[in-house]
């Protein structure tokens, strides 16, 4: 049977007040302020960045669409003073700024801006990954496009691979007037996202709505076409002004034993995937081993537990499905029955890299997961095919960014099986390309990601560090701004210490017809100049605000919304390729988004003006106001007492004016 149950549990205790248990020392801050000489005791409106954005690999503007979502800030208004688009397109046009397949990684994306999310220090954190996939799915349902690109540059930009980080470079160079042509040696576009990860994971409808977005801004295909074979890079770097690698890394790691090589029956994650994805692979073995402890092979033993086995199928049916020589049916007409899978790993089941909610669904549909275990080598069969690994007990650790392995001794076993995993890393096909290969099986680029002694030749994704799609992502947006430039003619300049998208105050008072004049520095930050808006700053590009610079006891409990999961059990899971996540609906989102802390930004939660004694603090004029721009002070009035900086909430109020 299967269960919907909601996805995780509050664990912390809320504490609402500005001092925990057991501290005892008093801060005060008088001396300080009576005793300096500069204008320490003035406050000042610093934007800074919140750790959720500066853990977000793709750079999103999290803090803002939430601002959105919650009704904070506002859509702009047309001339009949209604808005222009609901709030829910707005947030999705602030999102994709920076990410256009929110669809996607709202369900795929183990979602570290979570884990760095301020409100963990009250009670959980905010479900940015919730509010992401809803507002993907309201694109797709309402048809929502991105602008047609303005003037063309005439430039021609050539993106070798389709994956996250190949289609965000086509998207964010499309969206600045360039010629974008996508090359890729698959039939369909999307890399890692098509084959390799299952649809019940990414439905490929969702998958096809978001790519079909990006190619709807005039970026061109040319599919099953490998460049290095079918088309020379020489070709390529006289057709087009510009060149991406976004190879991704789709080879997979074997097994790394003595005498696993040439098994028929040891397979990688990559091709097994591949194969099921491609729609060959219609059952396995009725015993399968999975080697690895990360998603990828969390997805493989899902994968396999539901295709499951068919009683008296060929052994070798799986085998020549996985790689490529046959597509059999016999599935579709034979009865099948479930699959005994196991998955090992290096580490416990607690340390394990994979997603912890992707490990409990795995154990709940009744995959055996056994950790602290190395392979240490393969049964071989009269047959030729391995019929067992073995394994050893072992405790593994990083230690200074190496994998340290210790083997207890005398600890092996053999784990019997029919089909046999590895999903223990993936490696870049260079083919045809060796001349960008470092040695190590990566490229070696800039932090404008372009390639090292190849100018004009950038590079992102799994070719510069194997990690996150998000992250793919990310590199694809810095690697477009760098081709950009490059293409201008143009020095790439250094890219910003914290490189995110962030609010920007300017665009939100041009909305509003408020735009300052022209800033002329020293002048920028004082009250007296047209050219700057008066004692504000943003620092989002090199400063992150933690949990200790808010005030906590401003925000009460509130529980996550919590997205609903199907799970399978052992029965269940067997034929079941259906979607499991579902959607928040909207008023769980915007009860969702409530819960954001604005970390660095004012939410105008009217604090700083309530609580200043001497009323320096005031609102801004209706007409003048905007988000981010929500109240001034007075320093006619201020006597520097801090109250409005203790009282704030998200610490967008510091003191000391200049600094």
């Amino acid at each position: 049977m299967s269960i919907s149950h909601e996805q995780g549990t509050s664990q912390q205790t809320l504490s609402f007040r500005r001092y925990r248990d057991g501290e005892a020392e008093y801060r005060d801050n008088h001396d300080k302020i009576f005793k300096a000489g500069w204008s320490h005791k003035c406050p000042t409106y610093i934007q800074s960045t919140p750790p959720c954005q500066g853990s977000c690999p793709a750079g999103e503007d999290i803090r803002s669409y939430l601002n959105i979502v919650r009704g904070i800030e506002k859509p702009p208004v047309g001339a009949d003073g209604k808005p222009t688009m609901p709030w829910q397109e707005y947030a999705w046009r602030r999102l994709t700024e920076a990410n256009p397949l929110p669809a996607v990684m709202g369900r795929v994306c183990p979602a570290p801006c979570e884990s760095g999310c301020n409100r963990n220090q009250l009670e959980d954190h905010v479900g940015i990954n919730s509010v992401e996939h809803f507002l993907g799915e309201y694109a797709i349902k309402n048809n929502l496009q991105f602008p047609m690109p303005g003037k063309s540059t005439g430039k021609k930009v050539a993106i070798i691979g389709s994956g996250p980080a190949g289609l965000s470079c086509a998207y964010q160079l499309a969206k600045k007037g360039h010629e974008v042509t996508l090359f890729d040696d698959h039939e369909f576009l999307g890399g890692m996202m098509r084959y390799g990860i299952p649809g019940f994971r990414t439905p490929r409808p969702v998958l096809d709505a978001e790519i079909q977005r990006i190619l709807d801004l005039g970026v061109k295909t040319r599919m099953n076409c490998r460049v290095g074979t079918d088309i020379s890079l020489a070709e390529l770097r006289e057709q087009f002004d510009a060149v991406f690698l976004g190879l991704g890394a789709q080879a997979g790691r074997a097994l790394p034993v003595e005498g696993a090589d040439n098994l028929p029956n040891v397979v990688t994650a990559t091709s097994f995937l591949r194969a099921f994805n491609d729609g060959r692979l219609k059952h396995v073995g009725k015993r399968v081993v999975v080697v690895g402890g990360g998603d990828t092979s969390i997805d493989v033993a899902t994968v396999a537990r539901r295709l499951g086995h068919i009683e008296n199928a060929n052994p070798t049916d799986f085998e020549n499905a996985i790689a490529g020589r046959m597509a059999q049916d016999v599935a579709q007409v034979s009865a099948k029955q479930g699959a005994e899978v196991t998955l090992t790993s290096l580490f416990t089941i607690d340390k394990m890299q994979a997603n912890k909610h992707e490990i409990e669904q795995a154990l709940a549909e009744g995959i055996h997961i056994r950790g602290g275990l190395v392979p240490v080598g393969v049964v071989k069969g009269a047959d030729g095919r391995c019929t067992a690994l073995r394994v050893a007990q072992c405790e593994a650790k990083i230690a200074g960014g190496k994998l340290d392995i210790k083997i207890k001794e005398g600890s092996e076993e053999d784990i019997p099986g029919d089909l046999f995993v590895s999903a223990i890393g993936q490696a870049i096909d260079f083919t045809g390309l060796e001349v960008f290969n470092n040695g190590k099986g990566g490229i070696n680029a800039d932090r404008n990601y372009q390639v090292q002694g190849q100018p004009g030749v950038f590079a992102g994704g799994d070719v510069i560090r194997p990690h996150l799609l998000t992250t793919a992502v990310g590199h694809g947006a810095i690697a477009a701004d760098g081709i950009d430039r490059f293409l201008a003619g143009e020095e790439l300049e250094k890219r910003p210490k914290i490189d995110v998208h962030s609010f920007d105050l300017m665009r939100k008072l041009a909305e509003k017809g408020l735009q300052p004049g022209t800033i002329e520095e020293p002048l920028r930050g004082t009250c007296d100049s047209k050219g700057a808006v008066h004692n504000y700053d943003n620092r989002s590009d090199r400063y992150i605000i933690t949990h200790k610079e808010l005030f906590l006891g401003h925000f009460g409990h509130a529980d996550r919304h919590h997205r609903k999961v199907v799970t399978l059990d052992k029965e269940s899971a067997l034929g079941n390729f259906d979607e499991r996540l579902e959607a928040l609906t909207e008023a769980e989102v915007v009860a969702e988004a409530k819960r954001c802390m604005s970390c660095g930004l004012c939410f105008e939660c009217d604090n700083c003006v309530v609580y200043c004694p001497q009323t320096a603090v005031k609102k801004v004029p209706k007409k003048e106001a905007s988000t981010g721009r929500y109240v001034t002070t007075d320093y006619d009035r201020c006597i520097g007492c801090h109250i409005c900086r203790d009282v704030c909430p998200t610490g967008y109020i510091q003191m000391g004016l200049g600094e």
